[in-house]
């Protein structure tokens, strides 16, 4: 690995150094990113990635004596020539020290295309500009330029790395993330830096992009215009015009059939005339004089006028949208805009583009061939696209990476669900195109549905909103990300943050973060902002008094750090598992975890959902539905006329001495019915019926006189219970392999899930644990050692169906 550049990290060192006929210019600033060491960023192998650092004289009296640059290796500046390797020397966040000596009478000024950095160094005296620069959270190319008399004469293009994330790997892997769902999505106007960019198909295209390609386009389609007004594509328009035959200067040969038309034309001549009839000679009096006359109005030069108008439309919608903007419109993107507008006046006066409007556009050869028009067409085609980033063409402002970090997790998100889950709907990706900016649609209605194709359950990813009713009583709360959940067997929702922060503490050396904590992990305060979201945010339960639950299930914070086996040890890490807040790692080189973490959620039965929270809305009957006991009696019937008979009479009785205990009895609330495979069929065998238990009585067998005994045990004690109505289940439970030869105690719980009659004798929290995960995955085989389960003591076996059981 290179070593960390010499001496304090905190020392200001001159990083750049040029000299030249017209100025000297110096760059100083911390030589390094403490982050960027700590966590060995930009590397390359065993050196540091190459830094584009290009300076350009742009006229020719402007000579570049030397060029020096700081070095890591030596510690100092160095000479550097043009092709060399330079490492990253400028950072985001970090603050540098522009000094410029100017040579006496040469009166420089400073530009750069960001109206702050631009107005952030200023003249000192007759021969120094000097200022402070400060790129935010903006990586990528930024351009300085020296000017003399408004014209640019040197150019300094430098790469600005970020410093939370890998500049080749992870930063430029969310650029093309972005670009894949939204290849728009991260453009923003005259930013501070800009990343090369190459053309794409667009049928929306924004005003910024469109303004950028204009500006490398402009000159060019000016040139080629002057070009066509040289020698423009015409055509000859043919005018015959009746006039004396004396007058005529040239008669065609359409006089033939004018004057076979028009004989009263033809007046007799003594044998002078042209034109000879019958031995008697003619001459005309009026005939036909032919004028050809160039004609400018073709479809080519109607094409040309148009793109010029559309061009002006443009142009004069930006220039409203920017004189509506509430802060100060910069002076010199409207002189640009001014510009424009006048040359575009001048070229609409040319004589060959005073023609009509066009109605419908023809690609002739013209178009495709014909010098000027050709280039005009190409200018066209290029105006017409938006851009896609990517390391080619066009100069573009890009979000600062902050702002595309945000997008990106939110997108990965949707990334991540999209690949295993039905998209069901979104209206997130709206783009605002109707101003100068592309964003994300941050209304409440900026939400992804997607379906759980294995179960059908749906779930919402909210961006940058809060699901309807849930709100803040205090300060108002807007996560990044909220992830909500609808399980099959609960009424609730289960609400989960995923907050983007880009941020991190990289846990330096003596500092009592690498005390606690060890390795680099999220910021502290980011870890407090995730207790505050699921406190603060809260839903107003219905009732007389005004009462609020929480929402929020978990909050997590996910941050720029690619290590992801190091961090399952941070303590923000384990804490997920405790408490439910913490935080993941997520890059493009690091998604694994919180693509495993979104799998559990949805995965997660009701049960585990609630159990990862504390005290959550819903959590009273939550804890009712555990602590219910076994309240549902499933019996079997001994013939198969009984079954009519207790649909008849509305009621089931079973002998006393099934029960081990009287306290079951007094837990019951419901009997349901098993019907056995022998005395059924396999067709009708299982639980079909259940009733809700009115009352129950112990009584001698003799005195259940509705259904006569069939068996010498009138004495026998038996137990009656009277039931409101027998209901059918929507869904009954099949044998599956076992079935129930007297009785069987279950949970309501259990008994409203269960598929198979195996399912009703789970009563071990370690088993029912193992169930409900394993159910939310398919479909669950258990295996008793007893085909009868009101006579099995021992589970053998739970596996999932296409698992193999030993």
């Amino acid at each position: 690995m290179a070593s960390p550049p010499t001496g304090s990290p905190n020392r200001t060192v001159e990083l750049l150094r040029i000299k030249s006929n017209w100025f000297h210019l110096y760059l100083q600033g911390k030589p390094y990113h403490p982050t960027v060491e700590t966590l060995q960023l930009h590397r390359q192998e065993s050196s540091w990635v190459e830094a584009r650092m290009l300076p350009q004289s742009l006229t020719p009296e402007l000579t570049i004596h030397a060029v020096e640059r700081f070095s890591p290796e030596a510690g100092r500046l160095t000479e550097w020539d043009l092709g060399e390797a330079c490492p990253p020397l400028f950072y985001e966040t970090q603050t540098y020290e522009l000094v410029i000596e100017l040579e006496e009478n040469i009166p420089l000024t400073f530009y750069h295309d960001h109206v702050s950095l631009r107005d952030s160094v200023l003249p000192k005296g007759k021969r120094l500009l000097t200022g402070v620069l400060n790129f935010q959270n903006e990586v990528g190319y930024t351009e300085l330029e020296l000017r003399l008399h408004g014209e640019p004469v040197f150019r300094l293009q430098l790469e600005i790395f970020p410093s939370k994330m890998d500049y080749r790997n992870d930063y430029d892997a969310i650029l093309r993330d972005v670009n894949e769902q939204i290849y728009n999505l991260s453009f923003d106007f005259l930013r501070k830096t800009y990343n090369l960019t190459g053309l794409k198909e667009t049928s929306n295209q924004s005003l910024t992009e469109f303004f950028v390609i204009l500006q490398t386009q402009f000159q060019q389609l000016v040139h080629h215009l002057e070009r066509i007004e040289q020698a423009p594509h015409h055509r000859h328009r043919v005018e015959n015009r009746v006039v004396d035959s004396s007058r005529v200067k040239k008669a065609g040969r359409v006089n033939i059939s004018y004057l076979s038309k028009n004989p009263h034309l033809l007046a007799p001549t003594g044998g002078q005339g042209i034109i000879r009839i019958q031995n008697q000679s003619y001459m005309p009096t009026r005939v036909l004089e032919t004028k050809r006359q160039v004609d400018y109005d073709t479809p080519e030069n109607r094409f040309v006028r148009w793109v010029l108008l559309r061009i002006q439309q443009r142009l004069k919608r930006m220039k409203q949208l920017l004189n509506k903007k509430d802060c100060a419109t910069d002076p010199v993107l409207l002189a640009k805009l001014n510009r424009m507008q006048t040359e575009l006046q001048r070229l609409l006066k040319f004589d060959f583009l005073r023609v009509g409007d066009m109605s419908q556009l023809t690609i002739s050869l013209v178009l495709q061939m014909a010098p000027g028009y050709r280039e005009v067409y190409r200018n066209y085609l290029i105006l017409m696209k938006g851009l896609s980033i990517q390391n080619d063409l066009f100069k573009l402002s890009l979000k600062d990476v902050a702002q595309l970090y945000e997008y990106w997790c939110f997108l990965k998100i949707h990334d991540l669900l999209n690949r295993k889950y039905e998209l069901v709907k979104q209206n997130a990706i709206k783009l605002n195109r109707g101003g100068l900016f592309v964003t994300l649609d941050r209304t409440q209605n900026a939400r992804m549905v997607y379906r759980n194709p294995s179960n059908g359950e749906e779930f919402t990813l909210y961006y940058n909103a809060l699901p309807s009713g849930d709100r803040s009583q205090t300060v108002s709360q807007r996560p990044d990300n909220v992830l909500t959940l609808k399980k099959q067997e609960s009424r609730m929702e289960y609400k989960y943050i995923f907050d983007a922060k880009y941020r991190i503490n990289p846990a330096f050396e003596g500092t009592a973060y690498k005390r606690d904590y060890v390795t680099p992990g999220p910021q502290e305060d980011d870890i407090n902002t995730m207790h505050r979201y699921r406190d603060a945010i809260v839903y107003e339960a219905g009732g007389d008094r005004q009462q609020f639950e929480r929402t929020m299930f978990g909050a997590y914070v996910l941050f720029p750090y690619s290590n992801e086996e190091e961090y399952r040890e941070h303590p923000f890490y384990r804490s997920i598992e405790l408490v439910n807040v913490g935080a993941l790692p997520f890059l493009p080189s690091a998604t694994s975890l919180v693509e495993k973490f979104l799998d559990d959620l949805i995965l997660d039965s009701p049960e585990k959902a609630f159990e990862r929270a504390t005290q959550p809305r819903g959590t009273k009957e939550y804890y009712v539905e555990q602590t219910a006991g076994k309240t549902v009696l499933v019996g079997a019937l001994s013939h198969k006329d009984q079954l009519s008979e207790l649909r008849e009479h509305r009621f089931y009785h079973v002998p006393l001495a099934r029960f081990a205990s009287h306290a079951d009895l007094a837990k019951l609330e419901i009997v349901a019915v098993y019907q056995s495979i022998d005395k059924f069929g396999r067709q009708n065998a299982g639980v079909h019926l259940y009733g809700r238990i009115k009352a129950w009585s112990v009584l001698p067998r003799d005195q259940i006189v509705e259904i006569p005994s069939r068996r010498k045990a009138a004495a026998e004690l038996y137990v009656k219970f009277d039931v409101e109505e027998w209901l059918p289940r929507s869904k009954p439970i099949l044998p599956g392999g076992h079935g129930i030869k007297n009785i069987l105690l279950t949970s309501e719980h259990i008994f409203n899930r269960a598929e198979e009659i195996a399912e009703l004798r789970l009563d071990s929290d370690d088993e029912l644990r193992e169930w409900r995960e394993k159910r939310r995955l398919g479909k669950v085989k258990l295996i008793w050692n007893d085909y009868h389960l009101d006579q099995a003591n021992r589970l053998n076996g739970l596996i999932l169906e296409g698992e193999q059981h030993d």
